[in-house]
Parts: structure tokens; sequence; C-alpha cells
């Protein structure tokens, strides 16, 4: 199996599946110098980590980060990072009677037709376990990024057909955390959490649209053709198991508009060029041009739902129904956005790095 690394000076590897010991994640480009520890990474993992509250799967992880290599004396050395969370509330036994029928809507039957064997047990390598590692090398891009003035924030915007108001930096930043939703519309996420109880009663789940906004990404990141800063976005944020659709800026609606009002006009800010307006979401040309950088990614609702559906039996080879058991999440959007910021701000370390951009030497 290949493609399980991402980035090109920064760069990542993760390893490990859903049911196995553990998973973890090796970092390799890391600058030498970064104050790190376990708790800088524990912080964003407490945010993706299951059980944190009762519109999430019931699986209790402490996913405690173990550094392992490329640290010393609470400093990177320049050498791979390797991180590595072990996995403890391991439950195997509802997957038994899954072996043979692949679930709806999960990589089940792609992994079969394409290995003839795989990690039923959860998914293995296929599930949203795997982000873990992503999750834990975003905290050390997040962390160098935020030496470099640059911040990261991702919030819900639309859960179940619910939709939030338009939110400001500082409402992301205040309002997000404060609801199991992430969502910077207070009012809003009252309403998505009495959505996704309603669809977990029904023994279904729901999908739901998450933002990315990124703040003090300076002019001149990405390279003009096919390693557009857009497009390294996409293939990160489109690597996230449950993703399927990634905007920039205005994103579809671009399709329905006027050159006249797609175009955002260009002014004098501070001395500087800068726009009026925010259409394209801080990337032209696949460069970015000063403005904050926004990010949409449509997400799927969680496929593992109670309700009756229909497969096949891979042994009998013949049409079944099967009823999903076990612990699930009712909805995948809340506890994507530390992933979805994770993926963002590991372009944005690579990109910059490839062309120049980071201050590394006062990392700590």
């Amino acid at each position: 199996m290949s493609g399980n690394t991402f980035g090109t000076l920064f760069r990542i590897t993760t390893w490990g599946e859903s049911h196995g010991a553990a998973v973890g994640v090796v970092v390799d480009g890391c600058p030498a110098g970064l104050l790190l520890d376990e708790s800088d990474i524990q912080e964003e993992l407490d945010r993706r980590r299951p059980g944190q509250s009762d519109i999430t799967t019931p699986r209790k992880e402490e996913d405690k980060a173990e550094i392992l290599s490329g640290v010393f004396s609470g400093k990177t050395t320049g050498a791979p990072v390797s991180i590595l969370v072990r996995n403890k509330d391991v439950d195997s036994s509802k997957y038994e009677a899954l072996r043979n029928t692949p679930r709806p809507g999960h990589a089940d039957l792609t992994y079969e037709l394409k290995y003839g064997l795989r990690d039923w047990r959860g998914g293995g390598r296929s599930s949203a376990r795997e982000t873990i590692g992503r999750v834990a090398a975003g905290a050390i891009a997040k962390k160098i990024l935020r030496m470099n003035g640059i911040e990261v924030l991702g919030h819900v915007v639309e859960l179940g057909g619910i939709s939030a108001k338009e939110a400001n930096v500082e409402q992301i930043r205040t309002n997000t955390e404060k609801n199991p939703v992430r969502c910077a519309d207070p009012d809003a996420a009252l309403q998505m959490v009495a959505m996704i109880q309603a669809a977990r009663s029904e023994g279904d789940s729901v999908g739901g649209i998450v933002d990315i906004l990124c703040v003090g990404v300076p002019a001149g990141v990405g390279e003009p053709v096919f390693d557009k800063l857009s497009a390294q976005l996409a293939h990160g944020l489109m690597s996230i198991g449950a993703v399927k659709s990634v905007e920039i800026g205005i994103g579809a609606k671009c399709s329905l508009m006027k050159g006249s009002q797609m175009n955002d006009p260009i002014t004098i800010h501070d001395g500087k060029p800068g726009t009026l307006t925010n259409n394209a979401g801080g990337i032209l040309g696949g460069i970015s041009n000063g403005e904050p950088i926004l990010c949409r990614i449509a997400v799927k609702p969680t496929p593992s739902i109670s309700k009756e559906q229909s497969t096949v039996d891979l042994v009998a080879m013949k049409d079944t129904r099967i009823k999903i058991t076990g612990r699930h999440d009712p909805t995948i959007p809340p506890r994507i956005v530390p992933v979805a910021e994770a993926m963002v701000a590991l372009v944005l370390v690579d990109m910059m790095m490839r062309g120049g951009f980071l201050k590394t030497s006062s990392l700590g």
C-alpha cells in the first residue's frame, strides 16, 4: 500500500490501524530548535478524540501522545519526529458479523477489490482513527505557523441542513470551542445538537459543511502551475476520508456570477495592494494574495448507521442485509474540524518552506 506520505519538504507519514496496537505519524523536515513536548500535541488530539460529548462515539480513548524521536532537551533536533498514540479501548466483537459483508458507504468493498484482503476490525487503515497522525503532525505545523503570525481557524457552518450565521474572525475564535458541534453561531449550535440527537434516535446520521480560515498568510505562497496553493489545499483536504468536495473562497457560487461580480476590486491597504472583497478566497493563479485564505469542505454523513442496509455476502456471493451496531459518531463535522485545520496547516508550512517564507531561526 503506497500513498501514506504527504508533503514535499515538511513531510508526514501516518501509520497504524483502528483496532491495532497503536497509530501514529513520522514528521520529516521539521526545523531544528522548535520548543516541543507532548502537551503541544495533546492539546490538538484532545479536540479530536472520541467520547468528548454526547454527540460523539462513546469509545473512550485517552489518545495520549508519546514523542519517540526527534526531540532532545525540549527542542526538535531536525531529525524525524515520531509520535505514537496507543489504542486502548478496542472492541472488535461488533465487527465479527461483518467480516464478509462490506458496509455501504465505507471503504470495505474497494479495499477488498484492490487488495483481496482487508482488516475488517473497524475499517483498519481506512478508519477515521488514521487522522490521529494528521492531527499530531498538524499540531507541530500550527505551532510553526503561529510563530510566523499565521492562524488557522476551523468551524462548522452547516449541519443536517441547519446553517449558521456568517461569523467574523473574533466570533470564530471565541465561540467555536464553546459548544459540542464547534459552531461559531450559538443559536444555530443548539439547533444542530437537536438535529443530531433526532437523527441518532432514528438510527441515522447527518453530514455538514466546515470552513477553514487562514489569517496572516503573506502574499506569494504557492507555485503557479501544478503545485498551486489551492491545488495543494484541495489535495490535503480531499485526502480526509469523509470529505466529498472542497471549495476555495466563493467556491461553486462563482458559476452563477458575472465577472464584474466575481472579480475582487484591487486597492491600496496600508501602503500596499489589497482587495476590497475576497471572493477568490485569498488565492489567485495558485498564489496567495495576502488576504485571508478560506477553504470550505462538504462532509458526508457517518456511513455506520443502525438502519438496515443492502450489501452482499462476499463468501456466498449473494445479496444480503446488514444492521450495523457498535460505537459510532452520529455526525462527523464537529470532530473533523481539528483534522481539517491540521491538513491546511501542513500544506501551508510545506509550501512556505518551499518558497522560503518561514522564519525558522528563532523558533524557540
